[in-house]
């Protein structure tokens, strides 16, 4: 081969190794589940080396495979061959030793301990760690070179690549979860101080009245121990009902396939007949999509959205409500507008109603980034309004 075609092939070479490794690179930026990040690493590397299998192993806490991905065999092949590989070998080589190896003839190694029933046939073999902070998290490997004997030492140098992209999308799915963690701890603790406020509040009335009613009863004045008697048990029911709706917002949260539009018609839904308020809601615009980054920002609204109806049903005595969400440009807009009494949001005391529940949407639309708005005034309803950025990229005006 002359030299000007020898210099063409490797510049095209090079232009498909930087489409591969930028292919594997946008699958972790766009994806957070790690088995699709990293099959899709596995099969990018098979395609551009040019072999006919390739695998990829994770190193779980105890040692042992924890994940075993592989490209190039059938379902029906793959489940013939049983379990996945226990870390022995060649393998073991690489994911206990760190070793690269490169080997014309795998089977030909005497550190080889053979194949399992049903295993496809295989020589040559290429495979390297996967190197998360200095310690080996799993290895990547290649086997069976097409159109030549046995892989290359540049082959190898890209598949190292590869290798350090795969550490790469290994990390970023720990910080992920390491991300969730916190936030489901911080949720559980807002929630918590929540019902403390709620529970604090209802005990508090209910020793008052209590106190009140036995004195009464001292005096003789059994018409006024009654009353207070009555004012205990709306109290009573009123706790009651705070605590169902709660229970209902848990049961109603966004989590998997269940998105922000399924969670607030399921709550409205249900909150309409406990409450007898007539509710509308438009969420159309939200349908079938994922509009917050990440489910737990989702949930954030989605508590929003049941604070502001908690509201609506123990103070603002409306006739209606609605509902409404729209994600536009980047943003997600939520208005919840009723009929009721009002109030003035400027000369609200501290110790008044709805001071408590505004200061908790206050705090959770802040979590994500976003704003709360509201426009109310004694005698014409409320309006609240929260927006949030929605955190996804968008192309050509859609929500990617």
């Amino acid at each position: 081969m002359d030299g000007p075609s020898r210099s063409q092939e490797r510049v095209t070479r090079h232009r498909d190794e930087l489409l591969a490794l930028h292919e594997a690179t946008l699958a972790i930026a766009a994806e957070l589940d790690l088995l699709v990040v990293l099959r899709k690493i596995v099969e990018e590397a098979r395609g551009l080396l040019r072999a006919e299998y390739g695998a990829l192993a994770i190193l779980g806490g105890d040692g042992g495979i924890e994940t075993f991905i592989t490209s190039g065999l059938s379902e029906e092949r793959r489940a013939s061959i049983g379990s996945g590989p226990q870390g022995k070998g060649l393998l073991g080589v690489v994911l206990h030793q760190g070793e690269h190896l490169r080997l014309p003839d795998l089977t030909r190694d005497p550190r080889s301990a053979g194949f399992p029933p049903n295993h496809p046939s295989m020589r040559s073999l290429l495979a390297v760690p996967i190197l998360l902070r200095g310690q080996v998290a799993g290895n990547l490997y290649l086997a069976k070179r097409l159109g030549a004997p046995a892989f290359t030492k540049e082959d190898e140098e890209v598949l190292v690549r590869f290798a350090t992209i795969a550490a790469l999308g290994i990390q970023n799915a720990r910080l992920h979860r390491e991300v969730q963690t916190v936030a489901i701890v911080e949720e559980r603790d807002r929630l918590a101080r929540e019902m403390q406020d709620s529970v604090a509040q209802v005990l508090g009335y209910v020793n008052i009245k209590t106190q009140a009613a036995g004195e009464l009863l001292e005096q003789g004045d059994t018409m006024r121990a009654a009353s207070q008697v009555d004012q205990l048990r709306l109290a009573a029911r009123e706790a009651y009902d705070d605590l169902r709706e709660l229970i209902l917002g848990l049961r109603t949260s966004p989590t998997g396939e269940h998105r922000l539009a399924d969670a607030l018609r399921d709550f409205v839904s249900a909150w309409q007949e406990e409450s007898g308020v007539q509710a509308r809601l438009d969420v159309d615009n939200l349908d079938g999509r994922e509009v917050l980054d990440g489910q737990l920002a989702e949930v954030q609204l989605v508590r929003i959205v049941q604070e502001a109806l908690a509201n609506v049903r123990k103070h603002a005595h409306a006739h209606a409500v609605g509902i409404s969400a729209v994600e536009d440009a980047g943003w997600i807009e939520i208005r919840i507008e009723d009929d009721g009494v009002g109030f003035d949001p400027e000369n609200l005391q501290r110790n008044q109603v709805p001071h408590f529940g505004l200061a908790a949407m206050n705090e959770r639309a802040a979590a994500v980034g976003g704003s709360l708005g509201i426009d109310s005034a004694p005698g014409r309803g409320t309006c609240i309004r929260v927006r949030a950025p929605t955190g996804l990229v968008a192309t050509g005006g859609d929500a990617a």
